[in-house]
């Protein structure tokens, strides 16, 4: 192991283009930290927000992008006692994980679940723990329920469905194009509502008698605001994890009186160590089982090398990807 490292910088932050490596030195852990010599790293909106400045990582966070990687365990903490140097893992990281090695606390990381390759295992902790945390924990997700996901063909889309649909929920999606709807289904979904042609409010209550869908799981906010509440059954509940059209909007609340609704939402990255080391002990035992038994599996969209982080980020804005894209840091 060296002491210094690759990692990308995204300096004052901006467009993509301001992504470029660098080197920094190679942090050691302290506490139940464990030090990774990463193989693979995730993309995720958040590391977009942030480089454009608009997610600034919370106090005590890193201040380098990268929420998940996948690797080997080099070096742990005096106070580390559940994982050891040399186990593969991967990890849901404060920070940093765009580098050659990365931080991670030892209760936030997964072994590599069986079947499953490195680059694969990187793509399951921040969709996995966002997922499980936000339909399955807040919104109370049961078998036999009906289940929304919007923008059903990224990472975090995917991935709510394939649970969903494995834990017996009927699971719809907005899509923008048919070959995005194709893969929705093909992961789960049982309707793909093509949001550019359709509006899936009308499609919904048309399909349902009226009744509407018990859980909704959204990223968009602004205009869907008052749909998703009109389009939630009696007692149904909206979780709300994005806003990618805004967090205002004026609401009329008359549904959530009437049918009884519960509208609420979260982010991940402030949590407290021990509220993520619980979702990842949740997922240990109710998720990963299902992973090994290939009943899900991340799809990955494109692999850049690391120091191609920008074109990685530019793929991300475009939205043109279905699944996910990752950085390639180490075979």
């Amino acid at each position: 192991m060296t002491d210094t490292c690759m990692y990308i910088d995204h300096g004052q932050g901006g467009a993509p283009a301001c992504l470029v490596p660098a080197t920094r030195p190679v942090e050691r852990p302290a506490g139940r930290q464990v030090l990774i010599e990463v193989a693979y790293a995730g993309v995720n909106r958040p590391d977009v927000l942030q480089r454009a400045g608009a997610y600034p990582p919370p106090p005590g966070a890193s201040p380098y992008l990268g929420l998940e990687v996948s690797g080997r365990i080099v070096a742990v903490g005096p106070d580390a006692r559940d994982r050891k140097v040399g186990e593969q893992v991967c990890a849901l990281t404060p920070g940093g994980g765009y580098a050659e090695y990365c931080l991670a606390d030892e209760r936030h990381c997964l072994p590599v679940p069986r079947g499953l390759n490195l680059l694969e295992a990187a793509a399951l902790p921040e969709n996995y723990f966002t997922v499980w945390t936000n339909v399955f924990e807040r919104a109370r997700l049961r078998a036999g329920e009906t289940f929304l996901v919007h923008g059903g063909s990224s990472g975090i889309g995917l991935t709510a469905i394939q649970l969903a649909q494995a834990f017996g929920a009927e699971v719809w999606t907005t899509v923008g194009t048919a070959a995005k709807a194709d893969a929705c289904r093909q992961a789960g979904a049982a309707h793909a509502v093509l949001y550019r042609e359709q509006d899936f409010e009308e499609q919904i209550r048309a399909a349902t008698g009226g009744k509407g869908v018990d859980v909704i799981l959204d990223m968009v906010g602004g205009r869907y605001m008052n749909k998703n509440l009109r389009t939630l059954a009696l007692n149904g509940r909206l979780v709300q994890i994005a806003f990618l059209e805004g967090s205002k909007a004026e609401i009329d609340a008359m549904p959530i009186m009437l049918k009884r609704l519960s509208f609420t939402g979260s982010t991940l990255r402030p949590r407290s160590d021990e509220d993520k080391g619980a979702i990842a002990q949740a997922l240990a035992d109710k998720v990963v089982p299902l992973l090994e038994a290939g009943r899900c599996r991340p799809r990955i969209h494109e692999v850049f090398p690391l120091a191609q982080a920008a074109q990685a980020h530019e793929l991300m804005e475009s939205s043109r990807h279905i699944g996910k894209i990752m950085l390639k840091v180490k075979d």
